[in-house]
């Protein structure tokens, strides 16, 4: 029902910038809320940041907060993530994902996201 798509990712520096992007596809339009989650390897999966349907509300974890930024674009149904300061704790598969069923509510916790996309690497070099 809905399709998600993130790219962006790539291999970079400690304290360089990256910009995810997430485009979504659906067969008929209606509000969500969108968020970003990432999972490194051997660790569970961890909430990055999202940002309700009318982008009012937006909710960053403690660790990125200050460095990371979500924006969108409603018309074209993206979302993006601003990374800067990269360290390589930010290392990781970073996933975007939709919630149907709270569009009013940036909502923290990855259980209530409905369709999530395949993700897209992030490496950051010491």
């Amino acid at each position: 029902q809905v399709q998600l798509v993130e790219s962006g990712g790539g291999l970079v520096q400690a304290g360089a910038s990256l910009r995810l992007s997430c485009a979504a596809s659906t067969r008929t339009y209606r509000p969500y809320t969108m968020g970003w989650f990432r999972q490194a390897p051997g660790k569970e999966r961890e909430f990055v940041g999202c940002i309700n349907s009318r982008g009012s509300t937006i909710n960053y974890s403690d660790s990125v907060k200050g460095r990371f930024t979500i924006s969108k674009d409603n018309a074209k149904n993206t979302v993006f993530l601003q990374m800067s300061s990269l360290k390589p704790e930010d290392t990781a598969v970073y996933y975007c994902a939709v919630d149907i069923d709270r569009p009013w509510l940036a909502g923290v916790d990855g259980n209530d996201y409905d369709y999530w996309g395949l993700g897209t690497q992030v490496t950051v070099s010491s």
